[in-house]
């Protein structure tokens, strides 16, 4: 490890890092490759009903924040519908990190729930027929399915457990528009074959379902018996995260997927997270960059919070009348902090890829990790999160 700082606003951090290698197969025969090719042409071909398609002669109406299904009812076939959703655009500008005291219209309990954790990142398809008023049903459910998954042999990395206790709650307040369906809680708790009786259950697993400002048009263009709540974070053993998965995919006619989170969305955060300075000391900006180099290496980044808020200030000034924020604005801080860091350096950032960011208010990694420091700004946070779970979706 090479470590090289320069005053108290600059440090640089060289990780060396292993660089993967893999061998691609090769077909064994020429018929092989033939059932391969005819088997591609067949899932391209029953993969032309996407995402994005509904019934053409199903009318859309204005949907109510609860929803429901029976949990042994058909599966939907939103998927092979004919008509089309919506088409979601990237947006090339956004407003300005606004602070609100969130806990005046959220619960404070709730809101502890969600900050300080590290979560991580999945989309979720549309769900089919789910209902806020079942949530106490859909707890029962979820916990006789993993119970039942145990005893199958299905492992469970968390002990020696004699049962689990699941809760699914509302998390209201949340919701910014009509549109955006209540967020949803759900914690696993589980107590030991051993404990005394009078111990408490271990919380071991945890996750939320939210939507927050998302894109109207399309959540307006969805078949009445669907919610969207696309963002999906979870705190826990994956072999839990695998089960919640698979029961609500079983349930709910829905599809997970994991949600990466590019250089662009960090760049996003980045200057919103800096433009939060003034109003709330964002105490560092923390950024980090892999360089494709042999070996690959990993540059950390650390800026003096009041040095990046004046660059930030120059490009898009705090008196200015425009309280949105254009893409090539948050361009121009990225490529300043790039240029102070190669005038001391001679290393060009912009070769690599900025996988995290990380101040005050909350940290975000390219693998799809975020972590909530600051519950005023998580209506920002999870605006721009919603988007991109919303982008990632099948189309």
């Amino acid at each position: 490890m090479i470590h090289i700082s320069l005053g108290s606003s600059t440090r640089l951090v060289f990780l060396p890092r292993p660089v993967a290698r893999w061998e691609s197969g090769m077909f064994k025969s020429s018929s092989c490759f033939i059932f391969f090719w005819l088997g591609v042409f067949l899932f391209i071909m029953e993969g032309r009903g996407s995402a994005v398609n509904t019934p053409a002669s199903r009318p859309v109406t204005r949907r109510s924040k609860s929803y429901g299904r029976s949990c042994v009812e058909a599966p939907s076939y939103f998927w092979q519908t004919p008509g089309h959703l919506a088409v979601l655009k990237i947006p090339n500008s956004r407003g300005t990190a606004k602070s609100q005291t969130i806990t005046n219209k959220v619960d404070p309990e709730h809101i502890a729930l969600l900050v300080k954790n590290e979560w991580k990142l999945s989309y979720i398809t549309p769900l089919h027929h789910f209902r806020h008023t079942r949530l106490k049903s859909y707890s029962k459910h979820l916990s006789a399915f993993i119970v039942a998954e145990k005893q199958q042999g299905v492992a469970v990395e968390v002990g020696l457990e004699a049962g689990f206790k699941v809760t699914f709650s509302a998390v209201l307040g949340l919701a910014e528009t009509d549109e955006d369906a209540e967020t949803v809680f759900i914690q696993i708790q589980s107590k030991p074959v051993f404990a005394a009786v009078a111990d408490a259950p271990k919380v071991v697993w945890r996750g939320w379902l939210t939507c927050v400002n998302g894109d109207l048009e399309y959540l307006r263009s969805l078949p009445p018996d669907f919610v969207s709540l696309p963002l999906f974070c979870t705190s826990g053993p994956e072999s839990l995260t695998t089960l919640v998965k698979s029961w609500f995919e079983r349930v709910f006619d829905c599809n997970f997927g994991c949600l990466a989170l590019n250089s662009t969305t960090l760049n996003w955060l980045t200057a919103l997270w800096t433009g939060c300075h003034p109003t709330c000391n964002i105490r560092h900006l923390k950024l980090a960059w892999s360089l494709p180099t042999q070996p690959p290496l990993d540059v950390s980044y650390t800026v003096n919070p009041q040095d990046a808020w004046e660059l930030w200030n120059s490009i898009h000034p705090e008196e200015s009348t425009d309280d949105r924020i254009d893409i090539q604005e948050v361009q121009s801080f990225i490529n300043g902090l790039e240029a102070h860091f190669f005038r001391h350096f001679k290393i060009f950032l912009s070769a690599g890829t900025l996988v995290k960011v990380s101040t005050a208010l909350g940290s975000a990694h390219v693998d799809g990790k975020i972590k909530i420091g600051n519950s005023d700004y998580i209506t920002t946070l999870l605006t721009l999160l919603t988007e991109c779970a919303l982008l990632k979706m099948p189309a």
